[in-house]
């Protein structure tokens, strides 16, 4: 699951700097900043329930 989380960050992060790069784009590296900010929250909530999930067993 962290390899997934991992190639999501690096594909949002090239597509932030892409955006911010060329000024027509700009709207892409805010769209790349919602989805780092969206996939690491995912990602810590998907954590956070697995470890929850453990402890009860």
């Amino acid at each position: 699951m962290w390899a997934v989380l991992v190639i999501l960050l690096v594909v949002w992060l090239i597509l932030t700097v892409v955006g911010f790069v060329f000024k027509g784009l700009l709207w892409l590296g805010v769209i790349g900043i919602v989805l780092i900010v969206g996939t690491i929250v995912w990602g810590a909530l998907r954590s956070a329930r697995a470890r929850r999930k453990r402890e009860t067993m």
